[in-house]
């Protein structure tokens, strides 16, 4: 399911806001600024796999 952006992914999917919530802060304020691009969970790992990876 697509939502308009990462607060509304938080609000609404109960498994990506327990997800979001495990990650490091460094990658949450990342996954943050660009939260209009997270928009399902798929894009919330992906991003935050990338992050971790130390992609960007």
């Amino acid at each position: 399911m697509k939502y308009p952006d990462l607060y509304a992914l938080l609000a609404d999917a109960p498994e990506a806001k327990q997800y979001f919530e495990k990650l490091p802060d460094y990658v949450r304020e990342q996954i943050g600024t660009r939260a209009e691009g997270v928009n399902s969970f798929e894009s919330l790992r992906d991003y935050a796999d990338n992050l971790l990876r130390g992609d960007d």
